[in-house]
């Protein structure tokens, strides 16, 4: 994998994790976190170029549906779950 995309592949995947980080509820923000970072290692020996382009033009989709799914989580905000509460209080 050349540099070039090796780093946009690391900056889509930080991208993807710091935005799905946003979401309000605590079972979309586990999730996701989890479906990206199974998504990344399940994909990380591609060597193809073309697979590996269309693989970072699938991820650039999801980055801005996450975007979309956040603005609207936080448009209908619920109260925090009592395991959100325990995980603050021990960090």
């Amino acid at each position: 994998m050349a540099a070039s995309t090796r780093a946009q592949v690391l900056d889509l995947y930080r991208a993807m994790l710091r935005e799905s980080k946003h979401f309000s509820a605590y079972n979309y923000r586990t999730y996701a976190v989890r479906r990206i970072r199974d998504a990344f290692r399940e994909n990380k020996n591609v060597k193809d170029p073309v697979e590996i382009q269309t693989l970072v033009n699938k991820a650039k989709r999801d980055l801005e549906i996450i975007r979309r799914q956040v603005h609207i989580g936080q448009l209908y905000s619920t109260d925090k779950l009592i395991i959100e509460t325990q995980e603050k209080t021990r960090t």
